[in-house]
Formats: structure tokens, C-alpha cells, sequence
């Protein structure tokens, strides 16, 4: 499903993506999901910052569980 948003652009911005036949929405939505993504994944991060400091340094201090398996 798609949605009708209003963007303001310079235009002289919007002229050249014309002249260049780029879609402006598609490259829009694009960068706008990929923006999201990386919010989402840092907020991730920070969300679970504890548990994964305290699992790097269990890691740290203790060896990968089954490290002695390793074939490299």
C-alpha cells in the first residue's frame, strides 16, 4: 500500500533529478527506509547496550563456550 506524503525539496534540486529522468520517489522512499533502518538498529543498540556489554565481557573473560571446537 502506498501513501501520499508532501515533501518540500529546493527545486533546484528537483530540476536536475527531472533533467536526469531520476524518480524522485522512489529514490525518497529509499532513503527514507534506509534512514528508518538505521534508526531502528541504532535504537536497537541502545536498548539492549547492557546485555551486550555484559556478554562481550563474559566473552572476554571466559573464551568463546565451545572455542576448543574451533577449526580455525
Amino acid at each position: 500500500m502506498r501513501a501520499r506524503v508532501n515533501l518540500s525539496i529546493d527545486q533546484t534540486i528537483v530540476d536536475e533529478a527531472k533533467s536526469a529522468g531520476i524518480n524522485m520517489s522512489r529514490v525518497a522512499e529509499e532513503a527514507i527506509a534506509a534512514a528508518a533502518k538505521l534508526e531502528r538498529n541504532r535504537r536497537w543498540v541502545e536498548e539492549n547496550r547492557e546485555a551486550l556489554e555484559d556478554y562481550n565481557r563474559e566473552i572476554r573473560e571466559n573464551g568463546l563456550a565451545l572455542e576448543k571446537y574451533r577449526m580455525f
